[in-house]
């Protein structure tokens, strides 16, 4: 999608359409609504006054040839109650005004904007909430969405100048919505198209184009590391494991430098790329959605993609280990006592419990290379999904500056999280008899049992666990998002990364 502005009166701006919106109140007078000519407005009265206009979130009330305007259709988009605006609501009102115009065969829109929604904040919200809109999971349809898709949008401002802050919030929001896709794409693929290795190719072909560094380790290498715990989860597969790890660094000619004292930050993402639950293994319902367990490491990548291009003052590595968990004479069984690479041992009580072992060998990794704190994100848990549902994330950590930071930067781009315990007393749910720890705590409290598991391998390093389970996939299609997965939590991880300086 391309994106631009355009400073020419609407009465002259040639585009097949323009979006506004308008709060429930006086949604004729309101909201974008009150930028419009006197003629339009007056239009938009009448339809108030018939009902045709309420100004209900998300309405959508198509006009043909408006008066006053010279575009061919004017959408007006409902954005309920004016207390409860956010930059979070105007975000999906760019989205439900993509996904609507397009499904009619519109391939330009322009976007309405005041002095309200012309700031930079603003502007990257709009734009993020389009091109997220502007994406469809439909790789292997034969019928694919691509026609339909919008190919320009335009920022209107009926006259007004735009300021580069703007300019540069719009190239901004592009970068993150894209690489939000690119995790989307990554887990909307099948698994016999994303395998371990595929998924290191992936990254691979990702960093060349973007200037990063990639470095993927194999089979061999991951077991001559003693990474006991990756390896017992991937070695009953045909496709066999890799441990994926990016690294970002600032250049001499980023205008800004990291400190030295600065920590590097290690985010680890899950990569599990087909979980069947192994030898514990799930019920055959659903077993097809495990195509997403690795989400965790499709957001790290998403996550790279993104400050890659924005070139933060801040030194970050990804680690992903990635495998699958495949029943097989090879498989590890419950019952087994695998060697993590932190030499902890750990007694695998249910196979399906894999990713907190996959996890626990990538994040001594990342200490060992220097890490000074540690965010991980994973389709850990179904107990987290019971807690919070589908569109909230878990969020634990032992250390609360960090785990207040993660909040405070979902909170600034939208994304819903909420912190839950980590308790001292939970640790003896994940002790065992025979080895020093075992890989689950039991039903209760799963999701808090789990992170905790996570977090014993971080040990005094700062580090945070999102629990992405519930909130990696979406089975509604909504008015402002597509039916699929939804690349949460790329945007919370990049905002966060790109502030820190700030912090």
């Amino acid at each position: 999608m391309k994106i631009d502005f355009t400073t020419e009166s609407l009465d002259q701006l040639a585009v097949p359409a323009l979006a506004v919106f308008s709060f429930d109140d006086d949604p004729a007078a309101n909201g974008s609504v009150c930028h419009l000519p006197e003629a339009t407005r007056a239009l938009l009265g009448e339809l108030e006054e018939s009902g045709e206009l309420t100004g209900k979130l998300y309405e959508t009330t198509l006009i043909h040839h408006p008066a006053g305007l010279a575009q061919r259709l004017l959408l007006v988009i409902g954005a309920g109650k004016e207390s409860k605006y956010s930059t979070a609501v105007l975000r999906r009102l760019a989205g439900v005004a993509v996904r609507y115009l397009r499904a009619r065969g519109v391939h330009e829109v322009a976007w309405l904007v005041g002095p309200k929604t012309s700031d930079a904040e603003s502007v990257q919200a709009l734009t993020e909430g389009a091109v997220l809109a502007d994406y469809d999971a439909d790789t292997y349809r034969s019928e694919r969405n691509s026609k339909k898709r919008i190919d320009n949008l335009r920022f209107a401002t009926g006259g007004e100048t735009v300021s580069d802050s703007a300019r540069a919030a719009a190239e901004r929001g592009r970068v993150i919505a894209e690489a939000q896709n690119f995790t989307r794409e990554l887990v909307n693929e099948p698994s016999n198209r994303m395998t371990p290795e595929m998924l290191a190719e992936r990254a691979r072909k990702m960093a060349a184009e973007f200037g990063l560094a990639c470095e993927v380790l194999d089979e061999n290498e991951i077991q001559a590391l003693k990474m006991g715990a990756l390896w017992g989860v991937g070695q009953g597969s045909e496709a066999p494991p890799r441990l994926i790890v990016l690294r970002y660094n600032p250049s001499q000619s980023d205008s800004a430098q990291a400190p030295e004292s600065a920590p590097l930050i290690a985010i680890v993402g899950k990569g599990i790329t087909f979980d069947t639950g192994g030898i514990s293994i799930k019920p055959a319902a659903d077993m097809h959605e495990m195509k997403t367990d690795m989400a965790g490491g499709a957001t790290m990548l998403g996550v790279m993609r993104a400050i890659a291009q924005l070139r933060p003052a801040t030194r970050v590595m990804a680690v992903i280990p990635a495998a699958e968990n495949m029943p097989s004479g090879k498989a590890y069984r419950p019952g087994d006592v695998l060697t993590s690479m932190s030499g902890k041992t750990i007694e695998v009580l249910n196979t399906d419990a894999e990713g907190r072992l996959a996890l626990a060998d990538a994040i001594t990794y990342a200490k060992e290379q220097g890490a000074g704190v540690i965010i991980d994100a994973a389709t850990l848990t179904g107990a987290v999904t019971v807690a919070l549902g589908n569109g909230i994330t878990g969020v634990f950590g032992w250390n609360k500056d960090w785990v207040n930071r993660v909040r405070a930067s979902a909170e600034a781009v939208g994304d819903k999280m909420w912190e839950l315990p980590v308790d001292e007393d939970y640790r003896d749910l994940y002790k065992s008899s025979i080895a020093d720890l075992a890989n689950t705590g039991g039903r209760h409290g799963g999701a808090i049992t789990a992170a905790m598991f996570v977090g014993e391998f971080a040990g005094d390093t700062p580090w945070v666990h999102l629990d992405i389970a519930g909130t990696r996939w979406s089975n509604e299609e909504k008015p402002y998002l597509a039916k699929g997965p939804t690349g949460h939590p790329v945007r919370t991880l990049v905002h966060l990364l790109t502030h820190m300086q700030a912090q």
